[in-house]
């Protein structure tokens, strides 16, 4: 075998292990994106966790057949950087979020825990709130019946120290 060659079967290995590790991808159009841009782009990604990497459709194709993902093909024509989230929504987010701000990045498919999605559905993720707001609105909402039921059992006293505050008011109001 060839040196390149080795090399190909070295990347497509690397391409279906991120394929299969990661929980969401994204398949973006980055043409038109000048340098800063770009920067901005993975910087804003990396901060989220996000590998960012523009890879050959060939062997991205193969990776994708290698790891049992139907479908992808048509998203993997042109220039294509694959963004590789560890939770569902985050790259979709980023992504969604700096395309509006730049008209020149495509969002143009993904994987969404090994099934290919459409661009509708990505952008549906792209509007749900993250882990860490679903976890925190659940923790308000787990402790707000506790507080509740604080605040109840205080009541009573609370009502009875009002009550003698008042008595010893009025009492110094009549000496």
């Amino acid at each position: 075998m060839s040196k390149q060659r080795d090399i190909n079967i070295e990347i497509v290995k690397e391409i279906q292990a991120k394929l299969e590790g990661a929980t969401s991808v994204v398949i973006t159009d980055y043409r038109g994106l000048n340098v800063s841009q770009a920067t901005d782009l993975r910087r804003e990604l990396r901060d989220a966790g996000v590998e960012y990497r523009v890879l050959k459709n060939t062997l991205t194709r193969l990776a994708a057949k290698a790891a049992g993902i139907d479908g992808l093909e048509e998203s993997l024509t042109g220039p294509n950087a694959i963004a590789f989230g560890q939770d569902a929504v985050s790259a979709a987010k980023v992504l969604y979020k700096f395309a509006k701000k730049n008209k020149a990045l495509e969002i143009k498919g993904g994987v969404l825990e090994g099934k290919v999605v459409s661009i509708e559905q990505i952008k549906a993720l792209s509007d749900l709130p993250s882990r860490e707001e679903l976890l925190a609105k659940m923790l308000g909402s787990m402790q707000a019946p506790l507080v509740n039921f604080a605040s109840v059992l205080n009541a009573p006293l609370r009502d009875f120290v009002g009550v003698l505050n008042a008595v010893k008011e009025q009492k110094e109001a009549n000496a």
